[in-house]
Protein backbone atom coordinates (compact mmCIF):
# COMPACT_ATOMS: atom_id res chain seq x y z
CA UNK A 1 0.00 0.00 0.00
CA UNK A 2 1.03 3.62 -0.44
CA UNK A 3 3.45 4.98 2.18
CA UNK A 4 3.43 8.65 3.17
CA UNK A 5 6.35 10.82 2.10
CA UNK A 6 7.77 13.60 4.28
CA UNK A 7 5.58 16.00 2.30
CA UNK A 8 2.46 13.96 3.04
CA UNK A 9 3.30 13.89 6.73
CA UNK A 10 3.94 17.63 6.91
CA UNK A 11 0.80 18.43 4.92
CA UNK A 12 -1.48 16.37 7.15
CA UNK A 13 0.10 17.62 10.38
CA UNK A 14 -0.24 21.22 9.23
CA UNK A 15 -3.95 20.67 8.49
CA UNK A 16 -4.46 19.18 11.96
CA UNK A 17 -2.74 22.09 13.62
CA UNK A 18 -4.76 24.58 11.58
CA UNK A 19 -8.00 22.84 12.53
CA UNK A 20 -6.98 22.70 16.18
CA UNK A 21 -6.89 26.49 16.18
CA UNK A 22 -10.27 26.67 14.46
CA UNK A 23 -11.83 24.33 17.05
CA UNK A 24 -10.42 26.43 19.87
CA UNK A 25 -11.94 29.54 18.31
CA UNK A 26 -15.32 27.82 17.93
CA UNK A 27 -15.32 26.67 21.57
CA UNK A 28 -14.36 30.14 22.77
CA UNK A 29 -17.15 31.70 20.71
CA UNK A 30 -14.79 33.59 18.41
CA UNK A 31 -16.33 31.62 15.53
CA UNK A 32 -20.08 31.15 15.13
CA UNK A 33 -21.44 27.78 14.01
CA UNK A 34 -22.16 29.25 10.56
CA UNK A 35 -18.55 30.43 10.31
CA UNK A 36 -17.21 27.13 11.65
CA UNK A 37 -19.31 24.84 9.45
CA UNK A 38 -17.28 25.10 6.20
CA UNK A 39 -14.05 24.70 8.18
CA UNK A 40 -15.17 21.53 9.96
CA UNK A 41 -16.58 20.03 6.79
CA UNK A 42 -13.19 20.46 5.11
CA UNK A 43 -11.89 18.17 7.84
CA UNK A 44 -14.62 15.54 7.73
CA UNK A 45 -16.54 16.71 10.79
CA UNK A 46 -20.34 16.70 10.59
CA UNK A 47 -22.94 17.83 13.12
CA UNK A 48 -25.44 14.99 13.17
CA UNK A 49 -28.73 14.40 14.94
CA UNK A 50 -27.29 13.86 18.42
CA UNK A 51 -23.59 14.67 18.24
CA UNK A 52 -20.67 15.42 15.97
CA UNK A 53 -19.56 12.69 13.57
CA UNK A 54 -16.02 12.34 12.22
CA UNK A 55 -15.68 10.65 8.84
CA UNK A 56 -12.20 9.21 8.33
CA UNK A 57 -10.85 8.64 4.83
CA UNK A 58 -9.79 5.12 3.89
CA UNK A 59 -8.45 5.74 0.37
CA UNK A 60 -9.74 3.06 -2.02
CA UNK A 61 -10.64 1.04 1.08
CA UNK A 62 -7.08 -0.11 1.85
CA UNK A 63 -5.79 -0.43 5.43
CA UNK A 64 -2.97 -2.22 7.21
CA UNK A 65 -3.05 -3.79 10.64
CA UNK A 66 -1.52 -0.81 12.44
CA UNK A 67 -4.13 1.51 10.96
CA UNK A 68 -7.03 -0.75 11.89
CA UNK A 69 -5.62 -1.06 15.40
CA UNK A 70 -5.38 2.72 15.66
CA UNK A 71 -9.03 3.03 14.63
CA UNK A 72 -9.85 0.69 17.52
CA UNK A 73 -7.83 2.89 19.87
CA UNK A 74 -9.68 6.01 18.68
CA UNK A 75 -13.03 4.24 19.15
CA UNK A 76 -12.14 3.44 22.75
CA UNK A 77 -10.37 6.68 23.64
CA UNK A 78 -12.75 9.25 22.14
CA UNK A 79 -15.91 7.46 21.06
CA UNK A 80 -18.14 4.65 22.37
CA UNK A 81 -15.99 1.66 21.49
CA UNK A 82 -17.08 1.08 17.92
CA UNK A 83 -16.92 2.51 14.41
CA UNK A 84 -19.21 2.40 11.40
CA UNK A 85 -17.82 1.35 7.99
CA UNK A 86 -19.60 3.12 5.15
CA UNK A 87 -20.56 2.66 1.51
CA UNK A 88 -17.74 5.08 0.61
CA UNK A 89 -15.17 2.63 2.07
CA UNK A 90 -14.60 5.05 4.97
CA UNK A 91 -15.17 4.74 8.71
CA UNK A 92 -17.29 7.06 10.83
CA UNK A 93 -17.12 7.79 14.54
CA UNK A 94 -20.53 8.90 15.72
CA UNK A 95 -19.94 10.34 19.20
CA UNK A 96 -16.77 12.49 19.39
CA UNK A 97 -16.64 15.64 21.48
CA UNK A 98 -15.62 18.71 19.54
CA UNK A 99 -12.68 19.47 21.82
CA UNK A 100 -11.28 15.96 21.20
CA UNK A 101 -11.42 16.00 17.40
CA UNK A 102 -7.96 17.57 16.85
CA UNK A 103 -6.44 14.85 19.06
CA UNK A 104 -8.29 12.22 17.03
CA UNK A 105 -6.88 13.71 13.83
CA UNK A 106 -3.37 13.70 15.32
CA UNK A 107 -3.82 10.03 16.24
CA UNK A 108 -4.87 9.32 12.65
CA UNK A 109 -1.81 11.16 11.35
CA UNK A 110 0.37 8.88 13.49
CA UNK A 111 -0.61 6.02 11.15
CA UNK A 112 -0.76 7.99 7.88
CA UNK A 113 -4.50 8.64 7.92
CA UNK A 114 -6.70 11.74 7.84
CA UNK A 115 -10.25 13.01 7.31
CA UNK A 116 -9.53 15.51 4.53
CA UNK A 117 -12.11 15.76 1.71
CA UNK A 118 -14.53 13.30 3.26
CA UNK A 119 -17.06 16.12 3.08
CA UNK A 120 -17.71 19.33 1.20
CA UNK A 121 -18.14 20.23 -2.47
CA UNK A 122 -14.86 18.69 -3.53
CA UNK A 123 -13.51 15.44 -4.93
CA UNK A 124 -14.31 12.94 -2.19
CA UNK A 125 -12.46 9.79 -1.14
CA UNK A 126 -11.64 7.82 -4.32
CA UNK A 127 -13.11 4.33 -4.10
CA UNK A 128 -12.09 1.12 -5.86
CA UNK A 129 -12.83 -2.57 -6.20
CA UNK A 130 -12.43 -4.04 -2.71
CA UNK A 131 -10.76 -7.12 -4.23
CA UNK A 132 -8.13 -4.95 -5.94
CA UNK A 133 -4.75 -6.60 -6.36
CA UNK A 134 -6.16 -10.03 -5.50
CA UNK A 135 -9.10 -10.98 -7.74
CA UNK A 136 -8.55 -13.61 -10.41
CA UNK A 137 -10.59 -11.67 -12.98
CA UNK A 138 -8.54 -8.50 -12.58
CA UNK A 139 -6.93 -6.93 -15.65
CA UNK A 140 -4.85 -4.59 -13.52
CA UNK A 141 -4.78 -3.39 -9.90
CA UNK A 142 -6.84 -0.16 -9.88
CA UNK A 143 -5.30 1.20 -6.68
CA UNK A 144 -2.27 2.93 -8.27
CA UNK A 145 -4.74 4.83 -10.47
CA UNK A 146 -6.87 5.66 -7.43
CA UNK A 147 -3.80 6.85 -5.51
CA UNK A 148 -2.69 9.03 -8.43
CA UNK A 149 -6.14 10.64 -8.49
CA UNK A 150 -6.06 11.07 -4.71
CA UNK A 151 -2.74 12.91 -4.84
CA UNK A 152 -3.84 15.05 -7.79
CA UNK A 153 -7.19 15.98 -6.26
CA UNK A 154 -6.17 16.59 -2.63
CA UNK A 155 -6.37 20.31 -1.89
CA UNK A 156 -6.58 21.04 -5.64
CA UNK A 157 -7.18 24.82 -5.66
CA UNK A 158 -9.54 24.79 -8.65
CA UNK A 159 -11.75 21.99 -7.40
CA UNK A 160 -12.15 22.80 -3.70
CA UNK A 161 -15.50 24.60 -4.24
CA UNK A 162 -17.32 22.66 -6.94
CA UNK A 163 -21.08 23.07 -7.50
CA UNK A 164 -21.56 19.89 -5.41
CA UNK A 165 -19.65 16.93 -4.04
CA UNK A 166 -17.87 14.78 -6.61
CA UNK A 167 -17.27 11.05 -6.41
CA UNK A 168 -14.82 8.91 -8.41
CA UNK A 169 -14.59 5.10 -8.52
CA UNK A 170 -12.09 2.85 -10.27
CA UNK A 171 -12.28 -0.83 -11.19
CA UNK A 172 -9.62 -3.01 -12.78
CA UNK A 173 -11.83 -5.99 -13.57
CA UNK A 174 -14.63 -6.66 -16.08
CA UNK A 175 -16.85 -7.68 -13.16
CA UNK A 176 -17.64 -4.31 -11.60
CA UNK A 177 -17.44 -4.45 -7.82
CA UNK A 178 -17.02 -0.67 -7.43
CA UNK A 179 -20.44 0.48 -8.75
CA UNK A 180 -18.61 2.70 -11.25
CA UNK A 181 -21.77 3.53 -13.22
CA UNK A 182 -23.33 5.22 -10.18
CA UNK A 183 -20.48 7.72 -9.73
CA UNK A 184 -19.80 11.20 -11.07
CA UNK A 185 -16.81 9.62 -12.81
CA UNK A 186 -16.35 5.88 -13.12
CA UNK A 187 -13.15 4.50 -14.58
CA UNK A 188 -12.95 0.97 -15.98
CA UNK A 189 -9.39 -0.18 -16.66
CA UNK A 190 -9.27 -1.87 -20.06
CA UNK A 191 -6.76 -2.92 -22.71
CA UNK A 192 -7.08 -2.30 -26.42
CA UNK A 193 -4.64 -4.18 -28.63
CA UNK A 194 -2.52 -4.73 -25.55
CA UNK A 195 -2.41 -1.01 -24.68
CA UNK A 196 -3.68 -0.09 -21.19
CA UNK A 197 -6.29 2.62 -20.86
CA UNK A 198 -9.63 3.55 -19.38
CA UNK A 199 -13.29 3.58 -20.30
CA UNK A 200 -14.52 6.85 -18.79
CA UNK A 201 -18.11 6.90 -17.51
CA UNK A 202 -19.59 10.21 -16.42
CA UNK A 203 -22.82 11.37 -14.83
CA UNK A 204 -23.88 8.47 -12.67
CA UNK A 205 -25.37 9.00 -9.25
CA UNK A 206 -28.17 8.03 -6.91
CA UNK A 207 -30.03 10.35 -4.53
CA UNK A 208 -33.30 12.04 -5.47
CA UNK A 209 -32.49 11.78 -9.20
CA UNK A 210 -30.86 8.39 -9.78
CA UNK A 211 -29.02 7.99 -13.08
CA UNK A 212 -26.72 5.47 -14.70
CA UNK A 213 -23.51 7.03 -16.00
CA UNK A 214 -22.83 7.42 -19.72
CA UNK A 215 -19.63 6.56 -21.56
CA UNK A 216 -17.83 9.80 -22.35
CA UNK A 217 -14.69 8.16 -23.74
CA UNK A 218 -14.52 4.50 -24.68
CA UNK A 219 -10.72 4.40 -24.58
CA UNK A 220 -8.53 6.95 -22.85
CA UNK A 221 -4.79 6.20 -22.95
CA UNK A 222 -3.26 5.91 -19.51
CA UNK A 223 -0.95 8.90 -19.94
CA UNK A 224 -3.93 11.17 -20.66
CA UNK A 225 -5.80 10.39 -17.45
CA UNK A 226 -5.08 13.47 -15.34
CA UNK A 227 -5.50 16.12 -18.08
CA UNK A 228 -8.74 14.42 -19.16
CA UNK A 229 -10.09 14.33 -15.61
CA UNK A 230 -9.08 17.95 -15.19
CA UNK A 231 -10.99 18.79 -18.36
CA UNK A 232 -14.14 17.09 -17.05
CA UNK A 233 -13.90 18.89 -13.71
CA UNK A 234 -13.19 22.23 -15.39
CA UNK A 235 -16.26 21.91 -17.61
CA UNK A 236 -18.40 20.91 -14.65
CA UNK A 237 -17.02 23.76 -12.55
CA UNK A 238 -17.83 26.26 -15.30
CA UNK A 239 -21.25 24.94 -16.37
CA UNK A 240 -22.64 23.04 -13.37
CA UNK A 241 -25.62 24.70 -11.73
CA UNK A 242 -25.09 26.64 -8.51
CA UNK A 243 -28.60 28.07 -8.18
CA UNK A 244 -30.15 24.83 -6.89
CA UNK A 245 -28.16 22.26 -4.92
CA UNK A 246 -30.56 19.51 -5.96
CA UNK A 247 -29.66 20.13 -9.60
CA UNK A 248 -25.98 20.84 -9.12
CA UNK A 249 -24.49 17.38 -9.72
CA UNK A 250 -22.74 16.64 -13.00
CA UNK A 251 -25.44 14.06 -13.83
CA UNK A 252 -27.97 16.90 -14.11
CA UNK A 253 -25.64 18.92 -16.34
CA UNK A 254 -25.32 15.98 -18.72
CA UNK A 255 -29.04 15.19 -18.55
CA UNK A 256 -30.00 18.80 -19.38
CA UNK A 257 -27.39 19.49 -22.06
CA UNK A 258 -26.69 16.03 -23.45
CA UNK A 259 -23.65 13.80 -23.47
CA UNK A 260 -22.55 15.03 -26.91
CA UNK A 261 -22.39 18.63 -25.72
CA UNK A 262 -20.45 17.49 -22.66
CA UNK A 263 -18.05 15.48 -24.82
CA UNK A 264 -17.45 18.41 -27.14
CA UNK A 265 -16.70 20.76 -24.25
CA UNK A 266 -14.44 18.24 -22.52
CA UNK A 267 -12.53 17.49 -25.72
CA UNK A 268 -11.90 21.18 -26.28
CA UNK A 269 -10.77 21.72 -22.70
CA UNK A 270 -8.66 18.55 -22.83
CA UNK A 271 -6.83 19.76 -25.94
CA UNK A 272 -5.97 23.01 -24.17
CA UNK A 273 -4.84 21.35 -20.95
CA UNK A 274 -2.88 18.58 -22.65
CA UNK A 275 -0.87 21.10 -24.66
CA UNK A 276 0.40 22.52 -21.36
CA UNK A 277 0.64 19.23 -19.45
CA UNK A 278 4.17 17.94 -18.90
CA UNK A 279 3.03 14.56 -17.68
CA UNK A 280 3.28 12.97 -14.26
CA UNK A 281 6.97 12.85 -13.23
CA UNK A 282 8.31 9.35 -13.69
CA UNK A 283 9.62 9.14 -10.12
CA UNK A 284 6.08 9.82 -8.86
CA UNK A 285 4.64 7.08 -11.07
CA UNK A 286 7.31 4.62 -9.97
CA UNK A 287 6.86 5.45 -6.29
CA UNK A 288 3.11 4.93 -6.49
CA UNK A 289 3.43 1.65 -8.36
CA UNK A 290 6.06 0.43 -5.91
CA UNK A 291 3.52 0.78 -3.13
CA UNK A 292 1.24 -1.79 -4.73
CA UNK A 293 3.60 -4.59 -5.68
CA UNK A 294 2.18 -8.03 -4.90
CA UNK A 295 3.43 -9.64 -1.69
CA UNK A 296 5.84 -12.57 -1.63
CA UNK A 297 3.52 -15.54 -1.78
CA UNK A 298 4.15 -18.41 0.59
CA UNK A 299 3.88 -22.14 0.01
CA UNK A 300 2.16 -24.52 2.41
CA UNK A 301 0.30 -27.79 2.39
CA UNK A 302 -3.48 -27.47 2.26
CA UNK A 303 -5.46 -29.95 4.35
CA UNK A 304 -8.96 -31.12 3.36
CA UNK A 305 -11.80 -29.15 4.94
CA UNK A 306 -13.81 -31.34 7.29
CA UNK A 307 -15.51 -28.79 9.56
CA UNK A 308 -19.02 -28.12 8.14
CA UNK A 309 -19.03 -24.61 9.61
CA UNK A 310 -15.77 -23.78 7.86
CA UNK A 311 -17.06 -25.33 4.63
CA UNK A 312 -20.17 -23.13 4.79
CA UNK A 313 -17.97 -20.08 5.47
CA UNK A 314 -15.74 -20.91 2.50
CA UNK A 315 -18.74 -21.34 0.21
CA UNK A 316 -20.16 -17.89 0.97
CA UNK A 317 -17.36 -15.68 2.32
CA UNK A 318 -14.43 -16.44 0.03
CA UNK A 319 -13.65 -15.43 -3.54
CA UNK A 320 -11.25 -16.74 -6.16
CA UNK A 321 -7.74 -15.31 -5.84
CA UNK A 322 -5.30 -14.81 -8.71
CA UNK A 323 -2.95 -17.18 -6.86
CA UNK A 324 -4.32 -20.72 -6.89
CA UNK A 325 -3.29 -21.52 -3.29
CA UNK A 326 -4.76 -18.28 -1.93
CA UNK A 327 -8.28 -17.02 -1.40
CA UNK A 328 -9.99 -13.69 -0.65
CA UNK A 329 -11.89 -13.72 2.65
CA UNK A 330 -14.77 -11.33 3.29
CA UNK A 331 -15.52 -10.69 6.96
CA UNK A 332 -19.22 -10.04 7.41
CA UNK A 333 -20.13 -7.03 9.54
CA UNK A 334 -23.76 -8.17 9.24
CA UNK A 335 -24.26 -10.62 12.08
CA UNK A 336 -27.90 -11.57 12.52
CA UNK A 337 -29.73 -8.72 14.23
CA UNK A 338 -26.66 -6.48 14.29
CA UNK A 339 -26.13 -2.99 12.85
CA UNK A 340 -24.77 -3.28 9.28
CA UNK A 341 -21.24 -1.91 9.02
CA UNK A 342 -20.56 -1.55 12.74
CA UNK A 343 -17.46 -3.11 14.30
CA UNK A 344 -16.40 -2.93 17.93
CA UNK A 345 -12.88 -1.94 18.90
CA UNK A 346 -12.19 -5.54 19.95
CA UNK A 347 -13.35 -6.78 16.55
CA UNK A 348 -11.13 -4.21 14.83
CA UNK A 349 -8.15 -5.52 16.78
CA UNK A 350 -8.97 -9.09 15.77
CA UNK A 351 -9.11 -8.03 12.12
CA UNK A 352 -5.81 -6.17 12.50
CA UNK A 353 -4.17 -9.25 14.02
CA UNK A 354 -5.50 -11.51 11.26
CA UNK A 355 -4.26 -9.13 8.56
CA UNK A 356 -0.76 -9.14 10.03
CA UNK A 357 -0.65 -12.90 10.59
CA UNK A 358 -2.50 -14.24 7.58
CA UNK A 359 -3.10 -11.57 4.90
CA UNK A 360 0.29 -9.96 4.25
CA UNK A 361 -0.76 -7.04 6.48
CA UNK A 362 -3.59 -5.92 4.18
CA UNK A 363 -7.27 -5.20 4.80
CA UNK A 364 -9.93 -3.70 2.57
CA UNK A 365 -13.20 -1.98 3.37
CA UNK A 366 -15.94 -2.75 0.86
CA UNK A 367 -18.70 -0.40 -0.28
CA UNK A 368 -21.02 -3.15 0.98
CA UNK A 369 -19.89 -2.36 4.55
CA UNK A 370 -17.78 -5.45 5.11
CA UNK A 371 -14.04 -5.92 5.62
CA UNK A 372 -11.81 -8.08 3.43
CA UNK A 373 -8.64 -10.06 4.06
CA UNK A 374 -7.42 -10.03 0.45
CA UNK A 375 -4.53 -12.53 0.60
CA UNK A 376 -5.21 -15.60 2.76
CA UNK A 377 -3.42 -18.86 2.03
CA UNK A 378 -5.90 -21.71 1.97
CA UNK A 379 -3.82 -23.56 4.57
CA UNK A 380 -4.59 -20.74 7.02
CA UNK A 381 -8.36 -20.75 6.57
CA UNK A 382 -9.09 -22.91 9.65
CA UNK A 383 -7.11 -20.56 11.92
CA UNK A 384 -8.73 -17.47 10.37
CA UNK A 385 -12.19 -18.96 10.72
CA UNK A 386 -11.65 -19.95 14.35
CA UNK A 387 -10.46 -16.44 15.24
CA UNK A 388 -13.38 -14.82 13.44
CA UNK A 389 -15.88 -17.15 15.09
CA UNK A 390 -14.51 -16.32 18.53
CA UNK A 391 -14.93 -12.60 17.76
CA UNK A 392 -18.49 -12.96 16.42
CA UNK A 393 -17.32 -12.23 12.88
CA UNK A 394 -17.80 -15.57 11.14
CA UNK A 395 -21.38 -15.15 9.87
CA UNK A 396 -21.48 -17.02 6.55
CA UNK A 397 -23.87 -14.70 4.72
CA UNK A 398 -21.94 -12.71 2.13
CA UNK A 399 -24.22 -11.90 -0.81
CA UNK A 400 -27.25 -13.42 0.92
CA UNK A 401 -30.46 -11.94 2.36
CA UNK A 402 -28.95 -10.76 5.64
CA UNK A 403 -25.88 -9.14 4.04
CA UNK A 404 -27.79 -5.86 3.97
CA UNK A 405 -26.43 -2.40 3.19
CA UNK A 406 -28.02 0.23 5.41
CA UNK A 407 -27.26 3.87 6.05
CA UNK A 408 -27.33 5.10 9.70
CA UNK A 409 -30.81 6.53 9.11
CA UNK A 410 -32.75 8.46 11.73
CA UNK A 411 -30.83 6.84 14.58
CA UNK A 412 -27.93 9.16 13.77
CA UNK A 413 -28.35 11.29 10.65
CA UNK A 414 -29.84 14.78 10.73
CA UNK A 415 -31.02 14.41 7.13
CA UNK A 416 -32.82 11.09 7.58
CA UNK A 417 -36.60 10.90 7.50
CA UNK A 418 -36.93 7.28 8.65
CA UNK A 419 -35.01 4.56 10.43
CA UNK A 420 -32.82 2.17 8.47
CA UNK A 421 -30.96 0.16 11.08
CA UNK A 422 -34.00 -1.41 12.82
CA UNK A 423 -35.46 -2.48 9.47
CA UNK A 424 -32.18 -4.14 8.47
CA UNK A 425 -32.01 -5.88 11.83
CA UNK A 426 -35.59 -7.15 11.57
CA UNK A 427 -35.05 -8.51 8.05
CA UNK A 428 -31.87 -10.35 9.10
CA UNK A 429 -33.70 -11.79 12.13
CA UNK A 430 -36.59 -12.92 9.90
CA UNK A 431 -34.04 -14.85 7.83
CA UNK A 432 -31.77 -15.89 10.69
CA UNK A 433 -31.65 -19.48 9.45
CA UNK A 434 -28.57 -19.54 7.18
CA UNK A 435 -29.84 -22.68 5.42
CA UNK A 436 -32.93 -20.70 4.43
CA UNK A 437 -30.74 -17.85 3.20
CA UNK A 438 -28.68 -20.24 1.07
CA UNK A 439 -31.88 -21.65 -0.41
CA UNK A 440 -32.93 -18.12 -1.42
CA UNK A 441 -29.49 -17.56 -2.94
CA UNK A 442 -27.80 -14.31 -4.04
CA UNK A 443 -29.94 -11.32 -3.08
CA UNK A 444 -28.93 -7.70 -2.54
CA UNK A 445 -31.13 -5.78 -0.09
CA UNK A 446 -30.17 -2.14 0.48
CA UNK A 447 -31.88 0.39 2.73
CA UNK A 448 -31.75 4.20 2.79
CA UNK A 449 -33.31 6.37 5.48
CA UNK A 450 -33.91 9.32 3.15
CA UNK A 451 -33.93 10.32 -0.49
CA UNK A 452 -30.17 11.00 -0.49
CA UNK A 453 -29.75 7.23 -0.95
CA UNK A 454 -26.59 6.65 1.09
CA UNK A 455 -27.75 3.03 1.38
CA UNK A 456 -27.63 2.59 -2.42
CA UNK A 457 -31.22 1.32 -2.48
CA UNK A 458 -31.65 2.31 -6.15
CA UNK A 459 -29.19 -0.40 -7.27
CA UNK A 460 -30.51 -3.13 -4.98
CA UNK A 461 -32.38 -6.23 -6.09
CA UNK A 462 -34.79 -5.21 -3.32
CA UNK A 463 -34.35 -1.57 -2.39
CA UNK A 464 -36.04 0.08 0.57
CA UNK A 465 -36.40 3.85 0.92
CA UNK A 466 -37.61 5.25 4.22
CA UNK A 467 -39.59 8.50 4.04
CA UNK A 468 -41.77 10.59 6.33
CA UNK A 469 -45.43 10.71 5.37
CA UNK A 470 -47.76 12.83 7.49
CA UNK A 471 -45.48 12.42 10.48
CA UNK A 472 -45.21 8.63 10.12
CA UNK A 473 -42.41 6.52 8.65
CA UNK A 474 -43.27 5.05 5.26
CA UNK A 475 -41.09 2.64 3.29
CA UNK A 476 -41.08 2.42 -0.49
CA UNK A 477 -39.80 -0.69 -2.27
CA UNK A 478 -37.90 -0.77 -5.55
CA UNK A 479 -37.11 -3.97 -7.42
CA UNK A 480 -34.63 -4.94 -10.12
CA UNK A 481 -31.75 -2.61 -9.36
CA UNK A 482 -28.22 -3.73 -10.17
CA UNK A 483 -24.88 -2.26 -9.07
CA UNK A 484 -22.64 -4.37 -11.31
CA UNK A 485 -21.33 -3.84 -14.84
CA UNK A 486 -24.98 -4.33 -15.90
CA UNK A 487 -26.05 -1.41 -13.71
CA UNK A 488 -29.75 -0.61 -13.54
CA UNK A 489 -32.00 1.58 -11.40
CA UNK A 490 -34.71 -0.34 -9.56
CA UNK A 491 -38.38 0.25 -10.37
CA UNK A 492 -40.72 1.51 -7.68
CA UNK A 493 -43.20 -1.21 -6.78
CA UNK A 494 -46.04 0.98 -5.55
CA UNK A 495 -47.25 2.80 -2.43
CA UNK A 496 -45.15 2.73 0.71
CA UNK A 497 -45.51 0.38 3.66
CA UNK A 498 -45.75 1.30 7.31
CA UNK A 499 -42.82 0.41 9.57
CA UNK A 500 -44.61 -2.70 10.88
CA UNK A 501 -45.56 -3.79 7.34
CA UNK A 502 -42.26 -3.51 5.49
CA UNK A 503 -40.53 -6.67 6.76
CA UNK A 504 -43.58 -8.92 6.08
CA UNK A 505 -43.76 -7.37 2.59
CA UNK A 506 -40.12 -8.31 1.97
CA UNK A 507 -40.85 -11.84 3.17
CA UNK A 508 -43.77 -12.09 0.73
CA UNK A 509 -41.59 -10.86 -2.14
CA UNK A 510 -38.99 -13.51 -1.41
CA UNK A 511 -41.66 -16.19 -1.09
CA UNK A 512 -43.05 -15.13 -4.46
CA UNK A 513 -39.58 -15.43 -5.99
CA UNK A 514 -39.17 -18.96 -4.63
CA UNK A 515 -42.47 -19.92 -6.26
CA UNK A 516 -41.61 -18.20 -9.54
CA UNK A 517 -38.02 -19.31 -10.15
CA UNK A 518 -37.54 -21.94 -12.82
CA UNK A 519 -34.61 -23.63 -11.07
CA UNK A 520 -32.78 -23.18 -7.75
CA UNK A 521 -29.99 -21.58 -9.79
CA UNK A 522 -32.18 -18.75 -11.12
CA UNK A 523 -31.46 -15.72 -8.95
CA UNK A 524 -33.99 -13.21 -7.66
CA UNK A 525 -32.75 -10.60 -10.13
CA UNK A 526 -32.91 -13.03 -13.06
CA UNK A 527 -36.44 -14.06 -12.13
CA UNK A 528 -37.53 -10.42 -11.80
CA UNK A 529 -36.10 -9.53 -15.21
CA UNK A 530 -37.82 -12.55 -16.74
CA UNK A 531 -41.33 -12.11 -15.32
CA UNK A 532 -41.48 -8.38 -14.56
CA UNK A 533 -43.01 -6.62 -11.55
CA UNK A 534 -46.64 -7.81 -11.75
CA UNK A 535 -46.42 -11.05 -9.72
CA UNK A 536 -44.16 -9.41 -7.16
CA UNK A 537 -46.51 -6.47 -6.79
CA UNK A 538 -49.44 -8.81 -6.28
CA UNK A 539 -47.53 -10.71 -3.61
CA UNK A 540 -46.43 -7.56 -1.80
CA UNK A 541 -49.82 -5.82 -1.70
CA UNK A 542 -52.50 -8.49 -1.70
CA UNK A 543 -52.26 -9.21 2.01
CA UNK A 544 -52.09 -5.50 2.88
CA UNK A 545 -55.22 -4.87 0.83
CA UNK A 546 -56.95 -7.86 2.39
CA UNK A 547 -56.17 -6.61 5.89
CA UNK A 548 -57.44 -3.13 4.99
CA UNK A 549 -60.70 -4.63 3.73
Amino acid sequence: MYQYTDFDEQFVRARVQEFRGQVERRISGALTEDEFKPLRLMNGLYLQLHAYMLRVAVPYGTLNGAQMRQLAYIADRWDKGYGHFTTRQNIQFNWPKLADVPDMLDALADVSMHAIQTSGNCIRNVTADHFAGAAADEIEDPRPTAELIRQWSTDHPEFAYLPRKFKVAVTGAPNDRAVTKAHDIGLRMIRRDGVPGYEVIVGGGLGRTPMIGKVLNDFLPREDLLPYLEAILAVYNQHGRRDNKYKARIKILIHEEGVETMRSRVDAEFARIKAEFDGVPQHVVERIRAGFLPPVWKEADIAPVRDPGLRSFIDTNTHTHKQADYTIVTISLKGIGETPGDATSDQMRVMADLAERFSHDELRVSHEQNVILPHVHKADLPAVYDALRAAGLATANIGLVSDIIACPGMDYCALATARSIPIAQEISEAFSDLDRQRDVGPLKIKISGCINACGHHHVAHIGILGLEKKGVESYQITLGGDGTENAAIGERLGPGFAADEIVPAVERLIAAYLDLRLTPQETFLEAYVRVGPAPFKAAAYDEVQANAA
